[in-house]
């Protein structure tokens, strides 16, 4: 059988290449694999204003959040620095003074 992949607008595994093509003969849709592969490796992150994230960045905390595990809270304005951005439920590494390492939504923090 062949290995390659499914289509990735409506999931069927009849594709085969034509060329550089792959090619769906379902719902003729044609993508090369170098664009599936860039797709994959370049996930996007956003803030809550839709401003992109990267690695490095100062972020500011928009919203107050508990923490959980501690009856403390992360109050709204707390200024986050150098973010690394992860897979994950949370998309946010990052250390803050006070509290220490934690993780965070993208959808809560706007950039600095």
């Amino acid at each position: 059988m062949s290995d390659l992949p499914n289509c990735p607008k409506c999931n069927s595994a009849y594709t085969y290449e034509d060329g550089n093509l792959l090619i769906c003969p379902e719902c003729a849709h044609e993508w090369s694999l170098d664009q599936e592969e860039a797709a994959e490796d370049s996930k996007v992150y956003k803030d809550a204003n839709g401003n992109l994230l990267q690695d490095g960045d100062s972020v500011t905390v928009i919203k107050d959040l508990k923490v959980k595990g501690s009856s403390s809270v992360l109050k709204i304005g707390t200024k986050v620095k150098n973010i690394r951005l992860v897979d994950g439920d949370h998309n946010i590494d990052c250390k803050i003074d006070g509290f220490g390492a934690m993780k965070l939504k993208s959808e809560y923090v706007k950039k600095a």
